[in-house]
């Protein structure tokens, strides 16, 4: 039996079948200059994918994505809350419903934060805890490369040089096809990209925290850093948590982030915070969309970004969200700017 064969038998047998217009609304964005292409939206494993969630609710929302044209799932080695949950459900969802869709994602993860006990897993840049990482993480998975594999944030305590030959040896190695790094600042940037390009590993992407409300990736000069040098941006929490959606606009609802107090503390809902995002919202109801819908098509507004990353609780939250319209006016920009930066 050919591998084609194969898969077509794999598919015949899997219990879910993707849509067929899944590639006609989504736009692909290259990683700057590489010739990877990524979906505009990826779908984050952070939130609603760990140890405490429903199977049943996980796998919906992959189907969701996946449906719609999101090609990117975005994992690490510690989401949980328990260390590699993530990553476990998503393998099982993978193996249960998608094997044969494997050449149609791309899936990342990352490492550097503390996965497991002991020295060696408390999260830094050494070669040993980022080799130990993967293999854990495709074991977990059930996969033999991951797409993209993150330094997930800088260690000062191992030389940048270490950090970045172990990246290249897990893609001569087969084990991951592209390299980005995470959460590091313009300087450390600056002296990972020296050291991977000397190395002459195919580095793609920094993945940062970026919204309207966070400006840290234009203010540093990272940005435009990236475009000057060939590299794009992912950027998460999009959505500030939470608070560019119209979840918090009457108040903190029970079953909201905030009011678990988990990342999203309720000292962040002031009443000049209240304000702009009532007045955010005007803007985006002028606009036909969504808050969430206009804040992710601000963050998408130029291709040094090549995806933004959400998080779900339910399908018809992801649908919405995909309601993008990356053209702004500078009217439209100056009002926004106005209130996020007043």
């Amino acid at each position: 039996m050919n591998s084609e064969e194969l898969m077509r038998l794999v598919k015949e047998n899997q219990t879910y079948h993707p849509s067929g217009e899944r590639y006609k609304t989504m736009e692909y964005r290259r990683a700057g200059k590489s010739g990877l292409k990524l979906s505009e939206v990826s779908m984050g494993l952070w939130q609603n994918f760990g140890s405490t969630n429903l199977f049943e609710v996980m796998r919906n929302l992959i189907f969701t994505a996946f449906d719609n044209g999101v090609t990117v799932f975005d994992i690490a080695n510690n989401y949980g809350p328990v260390a590699g949950a993530a990553e476990r459900n998503f393998g099982a969802v993978l193996a249960r419903d998608l094997a044969a869709y494997r050449d149609e994602m791309i899936i990342t993860t990352k490492a550097g934060y503390g996965a497991w006990r002991g020295p060696y897993g408390g999260g830094d840049g050494s070669r040993k805890h980022l080799f130990a990482s993967l293999d854990r993480s495709l074991k977990n998975i059930g996969v033999d490369y991951v797409d993209i594999f993150y330094h997930h944030r800088p260690d000062p305590a191992t030389p940048i040089e270490e950090t970045c030959y172990a990246l290249k040896q897990m893609v001569d190695a087969g084990k991951v096809l592209y390299v980005g790094i995470s959460n590091y600042d313009l300087a450390q940037t600056k002296a990972a990209v020296a050291c991977l390009r000397e190395l002459k590993v195919p580095f793609v992407l920094s993945q940062m925290s970026y919204s309207i409300f966070d400006r840290f990736v234009e203010t540093s000069g990272l940005k435009a850093f990236a475009h000057e040098n060939g590299f794009a941006l992912t950027a998460y929490s999009p959505l500030a948590q939470g608070l560019l959606t119209d979840r918090y606009l009457h108040g903190i609802p029970e079953d909201s982030r905030m009011s678990r107090g988990a990342f999203l503390k309720k000292d962040r809902l002031t009443d000049g915070m209240l304000q702009k995002i009532a007045r955010l919202n005007e803007i985006a109801a002028a606009r036909g969309q969504t808050l969430a819908a206009m804040a992710l098509s601000w963050v998408l507004k130029d291709e040094d970004v090549a995806s933004v990353i959400i998080g779900a609780s339910g399908p018809a939250q992801i649908r919405e969200n995909l309601k993008l319209n990356t053209s702004f006016t500078a009217e439209e920009l100056a009002k926004i700017d106005a209130v996020s930066l007043g």
